[in-house]
């Protein structure tokens, strides 16, 4: 399996591991879509895919 199928799957049930598996650290980014999926959810995935595909 491609590392990016992987993220993009893990960023639907675990946005902040996805932003960290792409990232390679924590930093503003993984804080951000933390604070987006304590906010229901679906804004954390977004920010996540987001990241993950650019």
């Amino acid at each position: 399996m491609d590392n990016k199928v992987v993220q993009v799957i893990v960023s639907l049930f675990i946005p902040p591991l996805a932003i960290y598996m792409k990232k390679g650290k924590i930093d503003n980014t993984f804080w951000i879509n933390v604070v987006l999926t304590l906010f229901g959810g679906i804004p954390g995935m977004l920010h996540a895919l987001y990241v993950v595909l650019m």
